[in-house]
């Protein structure tokens, strides 16, 4: 009887740990794209000496089935998910938006990766520096 409490107790430990592996396994999407976004921007300004400010001229799409929906100048790539408030988690308004002008960008990853009503957002920008804001992975 006490080695069943203990495997119990074990497996408890362990599957919360596995949960939080998870949820980490998931945000490398979100490096990966960004840095995807923020390496076409940047090769884009090497070439006409200015960002771009309109993400259909950046040359990336998301492909698949996407967890996270990525911003670039206020807007959401074409084929990534709107995450909204009614998708499950609520983005919070003081944490920037994506932006992009002549000098300068910044562009966002939101996603839930966890179902619960905080969203997992990240920023990159020219910089090449980034963010975890808000981190659904530690969140309960």
């Amino acid at each position: 009887m006490i080695t069943i409490a203990i495997i119990g107790i074990l497996v408890v430990i362990a599957s919360a740990a596995l949960i939080t592996f998870q949820a980490k396994s998931k945000q490398a999407e979100a490096k990966v794209n960004l840095q995807a976004i923020g390496s076409m921007a940047l090769a884009y300004k090497a070439e006409k000496d200015t960002y771009i400010t309109d993400f259909s001229g950046l040359g990336w799409a998301p492909t698949g089935s996407t967890r996270y929906g990525y911003y670039y100048n206020t807007s959401l790539f074409p084929g990534s998910p709107s995450i909204t408030p009614s998708g499950g988690c609520t983005v919070p308004a003081t944490d920037g938006a994506a932006s992009a002008t002549s000098t300068a960008f910044t562009s966002i990853a939101i996603g839930d990766i966890d179902r619960d009503a905080t969203c997992d957002r990240w920023t990159y920008n020219r910089d090449r520096n980034l963010q975890n804001s808000v981190n659904d992975a530690t969140t309960s």
